[in-house]
């Protein structure tokens, strides 16, 4: 597992997907609220005059020199729920992240999100 003091190193790092192919640079690490470890990432990806982030689950991830490669397809990747470069995740689109990767979502026990941003 990827330790939550490493974060700050990922950042601008090239996004792969298991094929090994440029997804777009990390931009943000989401933690899980429940056990505070790495859950989700944003991924910059676009033109530069139109560029979005994209979110990406952070399972198996495998980090190298430079990149951070996740165990998604591309495709997957950047057709997932985007928000903008300066814009949040609003607590409503929350579960449909996790919907496109097929991913539980559980809201914590006082209805508090599930991801939190570091």
């Amino acid at each position: 597992m990827i330790q939550a003091a490493d974060l700050r190193e990922w950042r601008t790092c090239d996004v792969v997907d298991s094929g090994g192919r440029k997804i777009g640079s990390l931009e943000a690490v989401y933690v899980d609220t429940a056990t505070d470890e790495p859950a989700m990432a944003t991924v910059r990806v676009g033109l530069p005059t139109r560029r979005r982030l994209v979110f990406v689950p952070l399972d198996d991830v495998v980090v190298g020199p430079g990149y951070v490669k996740v165990n998604y397809v591309k495709a997957q990747v950047k057709s997932s729920p985007a928000i903008g470069t300066d814009d949040v995740l609003p607590v409503e689109d929350e579960e449909v992240v996790f919907q496109h990767y097929g991913l539980p979502y559980e809201v914590g026990a006082a209805g508090e999100r599930q991801l939190a941003r570091r």
